[in-house]
């Protein structure tokens, strides 16, 4: 990961909640700096920290925020939505028969032939060859059992996964904010 002083592409602003932590770690909670000024016009955020970028109008000049926490908390208790994205942040993109992170499908452990349904409970992370090799049978069946049982996760635990894959790029301003324990270089 590389920390950078000078602003990333855009001037993203990290957003963070009422309670000063991240909206989401994974993907990064980043407005288009458009929305960031037009959420501090409409007084729904507090800047936070900025860049040394201006925007201008006639009558007006801005420093661009690079980060801004919400006035109103916004609560992160909801269940996490079944998506592909969350599926994969649940399983940390890895196949749960084989551990591969490359050609990532999902499985129904026990087949929609079989009577499987799409749920949380029943959809494992699986790499295409390992999706094609257990087919339409059971785990018993194809002798392939899934490394961690399938679960609905909490909004909690996807955050706590999405920690685990921080961005390449971090603005110098963001850090007091995100906790990755990883080594950054200069």
């Amino acid at each position: 990961m590389q920390v950078l002083s000078r602003p990333p592409s855009g001037y993203p602003a990290l957003v963070l909640n009422a309670d000063f932590r991240p909206l989401s770690y994974y993907p990064l909670s980043l407005w288009p700096w458009q929305d960031v000024i037009k959420a501090v016009f409409l007084d729904r955020v507090d800047v936070v920290s900025t860049y040394d970028q201006f925007v201008h109008s006639p009558s007006f000049e801005m420093q661009l925020p690079s980060v801004v926490s919400l006035k109103q908390y916004v609560t992160q208790d909801r269940p996490p939505a079944f998506t592909r994205f969350n599926l994969f942040l649940r399983d940390d993109f890895a196949c749960q028969y084989c551990s591969a992170s490359e050609d990532l499908t999902f499985d129904h452990v026990i087949p929609r032939s079989r009577g499987g349904r799409t749920t949380w409970e029943n959809i494992v992370t699986a790499c295409a060859r390992c999706n094609l090799t257990k087919g339409g049978r059971t785990p018993r069946e194809a002798n392939m059992h899934p490394h961690h049982a399938p679960h609905r996760p909490t909004a909690f635990q996807l955050q706590q996964h999405g920690r685990r894959f921080p961005p390449h790029h971090l603005h110098e301003s963001w850090l007091d904010y995100l906790y990755w324990d990883i080594e950054l270089e200069a």
